[in-house]
């Protein structure tokens, strides 16, 4: 009897970055397939018992109106209208977050990133599993503005810093597409 998991009909998957189709990095790791799924879980709990949009994991096609077409890490979406062909995003999300990794890091900073932007993405996380951090951006006047980078700290780190600088630390993200969502970082890492 043949092993049916070694014969599965693997479809490639890509992303098209400004015109160039760009073939997909390896699977994730398990840091970042927690990250994603608690955030996928934050999301969505906050979704459905709100009725104010979905939430989609990885793996889900985002067909941007400029031409991009990106598989984000996630992707929340408030009007359904965007919602097109079987499942997959033609239009814009609300927010989207990505999450590092080596492979894709240049491309999450850089030209996804203008991509969010220039197409309206009203919100967009950067989640660094290394040091433990949260990039927000904010889309004002059609332009990202970084809202503020939020980190997890040890406890040596934590001794290091002068009173003023622990007073400016913030530990809960506000949503902003959202009237009363705060994630708090540490439950961005938790288990990590």
């Amino acid at each position: 009897m043949s092993n049916l998991a070694y014969n599965i009909d693997y479809e490639e998957r890509y992303e098209i970055i400004e015109g160039v189709k760009t073939i997909m990095s390896p699977s994730p790791t398990w840091i970042h397939g927690t990250i994603d799924s608690t955030l996928v879980m934050i999301f969505k709990n906050y979704c459905r018992k709100n009725k104010c949009g979905l939430v989609f994991g990885d793996n889900i096609d985002v067909h941007l109106p400029d031409g991009n077409l990106f598989m984000p890490d996630i992707s929340v979406v408030c009007d359904r209208n965007i919602l097109k062909n079987g499942g997959t995003i033609y239009g814009v999300p609300d927010l989207i977050v990505e999450i590092l990794s080596k492979s894709t890091a240049k491309n999450d900073f850089g030209a996804k990133k203008d991509a969010y932007e220039r197409n309206g993405v009203k919100e967009y996380w950067i989640v660094n599993p290394i040091d433990k951090s949260v990039q927000v951006y904010h889309l004002i006047d059609s332009k990202f503005k970084l809202d503020y980078i939020y980190h997890i700290y040890t406890p040596v780190e934590l001794e290091q810093l002068s009173e003023e600088k622990l007073a400016e630390i913030k530990y809960e993200i506000k949503v902003s597409i959202f009237d009363d969502l705060i994630v708090d970082v540490a439950d961005v890492f938790y288990d990590i």
